[in-house]
């Protein structure tokens, strides 16, 4: 049987997209081994988002080359994009376009072996095909999964290459969703996350479409015991109908929204074509915090972004400051060869970008403390995800607070409720009543502590 080893970089998609592939050698009779193990063929899923990205994503790739008898693959965005670069990185024999990626298992076993290397395919994003539907035929040690439901981006954000290494929208077939989605759930998942380059485009490509017609037809059509989270979505596709279907639907869609902020000064959101200004997206952020009590609000937020100056990143750590974040996601501004943003100027210095990252942070760490102690009192929704010692467990609430809890017997994989008492130090203890999952053990469990911290 041969053996192939799998390395993912970057974003959740490409993780969705690495497990379809691990699928397809699965039904090919591969082994999948770790990335450290001796094998056949080892597949590089790289990401160029930044140039931290890139030199990782050449670092791993150096590292499976060090395996002279394997077949070295390389796929994904930094594929698409670097293509040629990436061909001189000694021992890579094979770089896959991003669009042609989900074809690698059938690209790799016909392989003429005494054809040049590396070999390259490539693809033009516009000739970008409809998505495949997953169908996953083992059980993963999880219980969230993934489902891509979307991908491409067509907005153009002078910062991003991201257009250019997914190509236009494509949306994947509604009955494709709702097969993948059964399929899951059949395999014991208990949460299921939308996921796309750009989630809130679905439907764009298709008649009659959108993201809240899919929804609909999900929470219709798909019954069970299980919750929907969304994945990152823009601020403009954030309707009021997409706020009230989730603030109805309280079992079954999770009250978490991650929408990207970029930057609070308006300056800065014009030269990055982000579309909207500051005093949109915080009218819309408080707008979601009052429809939906003890809703998780989290941003991205880039700092360093040529021009930047003082004025602009205090409108942004102002703004953040004034709106009831959960967490955010801080990234230092990162040259991107080919987008517009990398000819303006003046750039500013990565020290600077570092200090203005830093104060971001410590924000970030305030209000994501903040947040906890509000939930204090509160009974929030636990979907227990594995056990880390003999009575220790640790789960996922659907407001995206990582609890660490105990628990006389195995509960893993169960939707439990769980009331928030109160705070010691980093522990939140609450009651947990188990007489929801076990009727003939009624009693009252003693939570242990929650992760104060700032959760993934």
């Amino acid at each position: 049987m041969k053996k192939i080893a799998f390395y993912t970089l970057g974003c959740k998609v490409n993780q969705v997209e690495t497990e379809q592939l691990k699928e397809e050698f699965i039904h090919r009779g591969y082994e999948i081994v770790d990335f450290t193990d001796e094998a056949d063929v080892y597949l590089i899923n790289t990401c160029t988002v930044t140039h931290v990205s890139d030199r990782k994503s050449r670092a791993i790739i150096r590292r499976a080359a060090r395996h002279p008898h394997a077949l070295v693959a390389v796929t994904g965005c930094m594929a698409q994009v670097a293509a040629k670069e990436l061909a001189g990185i000694e021992g890579i024999d094979l770089i896959v376009n991003n669009l042609d990626k989900e074809n690698i298992a059938d690209i790799i076993e016909e392989l003429d072996p005494e054809q040049e290397r590396p070999v390259i395919i490539e693809c033009s994003p516009d000739k970008a095909r409809r998505l495949k539907p997953i169908l996953y035929s083992r059980q993963h040690k999880r219980t969230r999964a993934f489902v891509k439901i979307q991908d491409g981006c067509e907005s153009w954000c002078s910062y991003c290459i991201v257009p250019r290494a997914r190509g236009p929208v494509r949306s994947k077939l509604p009955e494709h969703v709702l097969q993948e989605i059964e399929q899951l759930l059949s395999l014991g998942y208990r949460e299921i996350v939308l996921t796309g380059i750009h989630t809130g485009f679905y439907g764009k490509d298709l008649d009659n479409w959108d993201l809240l017609r899919l929804l609909n037809k999900i929470l219709t059509d798909s019954k069970g015991d299980y919750r929907i989270r969304l994945s990152s979505i823009e601020p403009l596709e954030v309707s009021q109908e997409l706020i009230d279907l989730i603030g109805d639907n309280p079992t079954r869609m999770c009250r978490h929204f991650h929408i990207p902020l970029q930057s609070g000064s308006n300056r800065i959101l014009k030269d990055m074509n982000r579309r909207y200004r500051r005093e949109y997206y915080h009218d819309l952020l408080q707008g979601i915090a009052a429809r939906i009590p003890g809703v998780a609000l989290t941003t991205d937020v880039m700092v360093g972004f040529p021009g930047e100056d003082e004025k602009d990143f205090q409108d942004t750590y102002d703004l953040i400051d004034s709106l009831p974040f959960m967490d955010l996601h801080v990234f230092p501004y990162s040259r991107r060869p080919g987008t517009r943003a990398a000819s303006i100027t003046p750039q500013v210095s990565p020290q600077e970008k570092q200090a203005r990252s830093q104060k971001l942070l410590d924000l970030a760490e305030r209000k994501h403390k903040d947040f906890i102690s509000g939930q204090v009192g509160q009974e929030l929704t636990l979907l227990v995800e594995k056990q880390t010692g003999e009575h220790d467990y640790t789960g996922l609430s659907d407001n995206y607070i990582e609890v660490s809890f105990q628990s006389p017997y195995d509960v893993c994989g169960e939707l439990i409720r769980v009331r928030v008492e109160g705070i010691n130090a980093k522990r939140v203890e609450g009651i947990w009543n188990t007489g929801t999952q076990n009727p003939n053990k009624q009693q009252l469990f003693r939570i242990g502590w929650v992760n104060t911290g700032r959760s993934r």
